[in-house]
C-alpha cells in the first residue's frame, strides 16, 4: 500500500536556530517566567547542541493542541515545507514543576510538520 504523499513530504532544517528566534522565545517566556530565569533559559539555549524529538511527543510533552492550515502562519510554514525551504530549529524549555515542555519558539513550524507526518523528527534544542 502507497503511504500518503504528505508522508513522502521530506522536511529540510537549517543547521543552527536563526539568529530572530531568541529574541522571539524570550518575549514568550518573560509571559511566563521572571527576568532572571528567562536570561538564564536563553543563554542556555544558544548552548544547547541540536536534538530530535518526534512531532507527536513534542505536542504530548507541551500539552498543545494542533493549530490547523487554516491559521496562516501554519500555512505558510507548510508552503515553505512543499517549496523545500530549509527551518529554523524549534526551541524548547523543560518546565519540571509543571511536567512539561514549553515551545519557546516553532509552534507553528510544529503544527504545520505534524500535519505532514506526525512521526517525524523536530530538531530542536532544548534547555
Amino acid at each position: 500500500m502507497k503511504k500518503p504523499e504528505t508522508d513522502q513530504t521530506e522536511i529540510h532544517w537549517l543547521p543552527d536556530v536563526e539568529a530572530h528566534d531568541y529574541p522571539a522565545a524570550e518575549s514568550y517566556l518573560l509571559i511566563i517566567y521572571g527576568e532572571d530565569r528567562v536570561a538564564q533559559m536563553v543563554a542556555t539555549l544558544r548552548a544547547a547542541p541540536i536534538a530530535q524529538f518526534k512531532a507527536k511527543d513534542i505536542f504530548r510533552a507541551s500539552q498543545l493542541s494542533l493549530l490547523g492550515v487554516s491559521n496562516s502562519h501554519v500555512q505558510k510554514d507548510r508552503d515553505k515545507i512543499l517549496a523545500g525551504k530549509s527551518l529554523s530549529p524549534l526551541l524548547l524549555v523543560r518546565d519540571p514543576q509543571n511536567g512539561k515542555v514549553v515551545i519557546a519558539d516553532g509552534y507553528h513550524r510544529l503544527c504545520a510538520i505534524y500535519g505532514f507526518n506526525e512521526d517525524a523528527l523536530i530538531h530542536c534544542k532544548i534547555a
